[in-house]
Parts: structure tokens; C-alpha cells; sequence
């Protein structure tokens, strides 16, 4: 075979398809580079690793100047990481610059979950190098990962991270639960999807009352996806007990009084500076997350 000619002819037809198909680019692309990629690696093999500089002299000249060393290793490089994952070019619904943010990574599981966040959340390149850089997966609870590993039923509460990110630009001091609560107020949009996707803002010190006393809810979100309401409670403390019956007491009152019976069950985060696991165990309700915060 001559790998050369194989690849010139391909890598023409793309450019020629670019220019005059409105549609598809993306996947003709795709296709194309994985192509390439399988016959560089083959050429590689057979004459070795100096292929690739051979064929990009020839190639900036006859096709096009960027086809330069560095993008056909990547085009190799793609073809690998699709054999890797046992993926097909024709199935994916991801874009190069998507998969070539997840280059990087080396857990399969890893992949395959931003994988499908590109999809459910239609992330862009930047949303996706943002969220693989703040470690979204590696920041899942296990048993998140084991059930997303099965395909097993995923609830509101598992895809809630673990610490909670929550962004500090001025790098102000939280010493209060007052000063934590201002500061995700100042870019709720930010903290919602940090908890998760389908998060949205009812209200902050939600004014509820119990007999004769008024209680104030730190924040009060709807989650649309899972059909129920969120009651969040800010500590800036260790957890304690109290807090479980406190957050339970608010989502009691939020499921008699407020939901629809079309919602589901209201569930309930506490989000605090330290979890204590050996009270977490012998006081916990699956109804409630609780999860430490970090300041960034």
C-alpha cells in the first residue's frame, strides 16, 4: 500500500467537502482524521517513526501548510484514543475539540462520564476543560462512580460533589455562615451547577414558619430533572447531629405545605467546612447529602 497517496487523498477530499457541504464538517472531519490516524500509525509501523516528518514536508506543500508533524501525531493520536475506548467515529456525537480535551485522561470511567456530560449538558470546549480541571468526576462520591460504572439509578443527590466548589474571586474571609451565604449569592448561577445539572433558584433565607416561630431556609432550589425541592443549609463548622434534624425539619415542612403532589420527595444538603464520617454514619438519612466546602 501506499500509505502516502492514501492519506493525501483523504485529507484532499476533506478539504474539499469543508468548502462546499454546509453540513456535517464536523463528522466528515472526524472520520477523515481517524482515517489518517490508522494509516500513519500502519506507516509508522512499517517504516518508522520519521513517517510522520516525511509525510509532513510533502503534505504542507502538496496540501495544505498546516498539516505540520504535530497535527498528524494528533490525528494518530485520535485513532488510538477511539481504539482505546472501543469507540466508533460514525457513533459519536462528540466534536474533535471535545475529544481531544479527554487525551489526557486515563480512567475509562473517567471518559465515558465527561463523555455523556457533553451530550445531557451541551457543553462547550471550554465548559468541558473547565469542569475536567476542577475534577467534577474525581470528586463524585464512589458510590456515585459505582453506580454510574453499572448504570444503575442515579439520584439528585449522587451527583452532588464532594467538597463543593465555591468561588472566592476577592478571596474574602468566611468565618460566618452569613459571609458563606453572601458569597455564593454573589454568583448563584455558578454554585448551582456546581451541584449538579437542572438546579434552579427558588430562594435564599426562604421564610417558612413552624407554630409560632418563623425559621429562615439558607437556600431554597427546585431541581427540574428529579422533580423535587432542594433545602440547603450552610455550616462553616465540623458537622453535627443537630444539623440532620434541622435540614429534616425543613424539608418536612416544605413537603407538607409547598410541594405539588406531582413532585417528588424534597431532599436536603447540608454543606459544611469539615464531614464527620463516624457521625455521618449513625445519623444519616438518604434523603440528605452533606458535603464540605472549598473555597477557590
Amino acid at each position: 500500500m501506499n500509505y502516502y497517496n492514501e492519506i493525501k487523498n483523504k485529507l484532499i477530499d476533506d478539504e474539499i467537502y469543508s468548502k462546499v457541504k454546509d453540513y456535517s464538517k464536523e463528522k466528515h472531519t472526524l472520520i477523515t482524521h481517524y482515517e489518517v490516524g490508522k494509516l500513519l500509525l500502519e506507516a509508522g509501523s512499517a517504516y518508522g517513526e520519521d513517517i510522520i516528518g516525511n509525510y509532513s514536508n510533502k503534505l504542507k506543500v502538496e496540501v495544505d501548510k498546516k498539516y505540520n508533524p504535530r497535527t498528524l501525531r494528533r490525528m494518530r493520536q485520535l485513532y488510538q484514543f477511539f481504539e482505546k475506548q472501543k469507540w466508533s467515529p460514525l457513533g459519536t456525537k462528540l466534536s474533535i475539540s471535545h475529544i481531544r480535551q479527554l487525551f489526557s485522561l486515563t480512567d475509562n470511567n473517567e471518559i465515558n462520564y465527561y463523555a455523556k456530560q457533553i451530550e445531557k449538558r451541551n457543553l462547550s470546549k471550554r465548559q468541558l476543560e473547565e469542569i475536567i480541571k476542577n475534577g467534577e468526576y474525581e470528586r463524585l462520591p464512589l458510590e456515585t462512580k459505582n453506580k454510574l460504572m453499572f448504570n444503575d439509578e442515579i439520584e439528585v443527590k449522587d451527583l452532588i460533589p464532594n467538597p463543593i466548589l465555591i468561588k472566592n474571586k476577592n478571596n474574602t474571609e468566611i468565618i460566618t455562615e452569613k459571609a458563606l451565604h453572601h458569597l455564593i449569592l454573589e454568583d448563584i448561577e455558578s454554585f448551582m451547577k456546581e451541584l449538579g445539572n437542572s438546579f434552579s433558584f427558588i430562594g435564599s433565607e426562604y421564610k417558612i414558619k413552624i407554630g409560632d416561630r418563623n425559621h429562615y431556609i439558607d437556600l431554597l432550589l427546585f431541581n427540574i430533572k428529579y422533580n423535587c425541592y432542594v433545602v440547603v443549609e450552610l455550616k462553616v463548622t465540623e458537622f453535627k447531629v443537630e444539623y440532620i434534624s434541622q435540614v429534616q425539619k425543613y424539608m418536612n415542612y416544605i413537603d407538607k405545605n409547598i410541594k405539588e403532589v406531582s413532585n417528588n420527595s424534597t431532599i436536603g444538603i447540608v454543606i459544611c467546612k469539615r464531614k464527620n464520617s463516624f457521625v455521618i454514619e449513625y445519623c444519616s438519612d438518604d434523603r440528605i447529602a452533606v458535603r464540605e466546602y472549598e473555597l477557590v
